[in-house]
């Protein structure tokens, strides 16, 4: 009996469960989420500890490219001395990375 047929008596006879065709698509959402959702989740975490950490005189690199280095920290705020005389307000938010990673990144 060709395979098909099989099939139709296994439908006929108690109606097949939905539960063997839902199982396929769980495990490929299971595949994707790990694959793509878990590392992205550990970098948010691992960058938010660096944001929290920072301190005066450490070298950073912000979303907009500019490099400098932190000349004060205040609550939502920090204070990017990018040259000398010259510091602009960031926001925490807008900090990507510290340079020393940044630099890693690109040789990679």
């Amino acid at each position: 009996m060709p395979i098909d047929g099989l099939f139709l008596l296994a439908r006929a006879d108690g109606g097949a469960s939905a539960l063997p065709q839902l199982i396929l698509p769980l495990v490929i959402f299971g595949i994707f989420y790990w694959i793509l959702f878990a590392p992205m989740r550990k970098r948010q975490k691992a960058l938010a500890a660096v944001i929290e950490n920072l301190k005066k005189g450490d070298k950073v690199l912000t979303t907009g490219g500019l490099y400098g280095e932190v000349a004060a920290v205040d609550a939502n705020v920090i204070h990017l001395r990018i040259a000398d005389n010259v510091k602009v307000k960031v926001a925490k938010s807008a900090i990507a990375g510290l340079e020393s990673d940044s630099e890693e990144g690109v040789r990679s």
